[in-house]
């Protein structure tokens, strides 16, 4: 039951390409996908603005997508070849109040593929990668929180560079970052790998996740 963790330090730097990009390039691990979102009093935590984010009977929802239009996040990823894909929702700081319902769906899953930071606090995932874009200055404190435990780095390449061979952050020509008060130190020395949107996958990167999910198991 490998479980693989996409986070990211921002909203639309593409958490949600990459998942589901390695949902199409690896469909013979039959996928399950969860988007998890937290909102806080009603509002959605990504634009401040009213949403369907928000649940009207409890502080959290758990549904799994039948929709196959591709509008929505949980949405694409049925279309690009989940077996089963969840929206899991929950106002902010209560996301425990879900893992129960969580859990059970990873119970069930072959394999599961999880765009989120904070499900770190509740689970210990086979790879978890985090999505950098250092022209994006938002850093989200739930992933500088878990930066150090990514196992490696998607990082946005400036298109001044032809160079999109996987290397280090700390030698990567593409670290250029806006962010001021935010150590990259924990990845310092991570494999780190340019993409250049809209192509969010690479070779190099399906190849890394395929050989660690594949060849180096490890229990949850």
């Amino acid at each position: 039951m490998p479980i693989l963790v996409i986070g990211g330090h921002s909203r639309s730097v593409g958490k949600t390409s990459v998942v589901a990009g390695l949902i199409a390039a690896l469909p013979a691990l039959h996928w399950t996908a969860l988007k998890i979102t937290q909102y806080g009093h009603g509002i959605c935590s990504a634009n401040g603005a009213p949403c369907d984010c928000a649940t009207g009977d409890h502080s959290w929802a758990v549904n799994e997508e039948r929709d196959r239009s591709g509008e929505s996040d949980s949405s694409r990823f049925l279309v690009a070849g989940a077996a089963h894909s969840w929206w899991v929702r929950t106002e902010q700081g209560r996301l425990a109040e879900a893992m129960p319902r969580v859990r059970a769906i990873l119970a069930e899953a072959q394999n599961t593929i999880i765009e989120s930071n904070s499900i770190l606090r509740f689970l210990k995932p086979d790879l978890y990668l985090t999505v950098l874009d250092p022209s994006t200055a938002d850093f989200k404190s739930s992933a500088q929180q878990f930066l150090d435990r990514a196992d490696a780095v998607l990082l946005h390449a400036n298109s001044g560079h032809a160079n999109v061979q996987p290397t280090s952050m700390e030698n990567s020509p593409h670290a250029d970052p806006a962010w001021k008060q935010v150590s990259l130190k924990p990845v310092a020395n991570r494999p780190t790998f340019p993409i250049r949107p809209p192509n969010y996958v690479t070779t190099e990167i399906v190849d890394f996740v395929r050989h660690r999910l594949t060849l180096n198991p490890m229990s949850s």
